[in-house]
């Protein structure tokens, strides 16, 4: 069984069986399928889908039109930005020295957020490949690829394809997903023009870094 709630002129999708807590926000077009959490104080953009037992802890931040699949992990500190792509199986995590308890092993850890939780932002356009774990304290740039399985140790740039455990930078990548370039580490490009063979967009390949004429966009 299913059911709606309306947000402003639009309808919001929730499946019967997820669990809403209280001050979460939803916005318009958005779909929560079944046995999603969306734990306290949680805000998802407009048009958004979320997948089937996916777990998004308080105070995560998701922009428009971003695809959570399922079975993903999102912990608290985490911001999706608009139109990002989180594969099945992601796990985020925020905590770079977690322990379960004091070190006197006499009081559990809370769960919450405090001054040990750090954050991470999936800039505008990213992917997040399957089976994949993300770091925290990171960034992961403009429309970067991150391959199934790899463990995000540090940040991402822009349109970079990493892959592996841990990740390593291994080429560039278009707006639309396709390779621009693969590379060898000891023969990484530092400048280039960037032509995708697929949709036409170019790109400027400086100091190891793309970026893109206005045109792109």
């Amino acid at each position: 069984m299913e059911t709606s709630a309306i947000t402003g002129s639009s309808t919001v999708w929730i499946h019967s069986t997820a669990i809403v807590e209280k001050d979460v926000r939803i916005g318009p077009a958005t779909k929560i399928w079944d046995n999603v959490h969306l734990r306290q104080g949680v805000q998802i953009a407009a048009e958004c889908i979320v997948g089937e037992k996916t777990y998004i802890a308080s105070g995560v931040r998701i922009g428009n039109r971003v695809k959570i699949n399922a079975f993903v992990y999102i912990c608290s500190g985490v911001t999706l930005e608009d139109g990002v792509m989180i594969s099945a199986g992601v796990i985020f995590t925020n905590d770079r020295y977690p322990r379960a308890t004091t070190p006197d092993l006499r009081r559990l850890r809370p769960s919450e957020p405090d001054e040990n939780t750090l954050t991470t932002r999936v800039r505008e356009g990213a992917t997040i490949g399957a089976g994949s774990t993300v770091g925290c304290d990171l960034v992961v740039g403009r429309f970067a690829m991150i391959g199934m399985g790899s463990v995000v140790t540090k940040s991402v740039p822009d349109f970079t394809l990493a892959l592996g455990t841990p990740a390593r930078n291994v080429g560039y990548v278009c707006r639309c997903g396709q390779r621009l370039l693969r590379f060898d580490h000891q023969l990484t490009p530092s400048a280039a023009e960037l032509v995708c063979g697929v949709c036409g967009r170019s790109y400027h390949l400086t100091s190891g870094m793309v970026t893109e004429p206005v045109s792109n966009s």
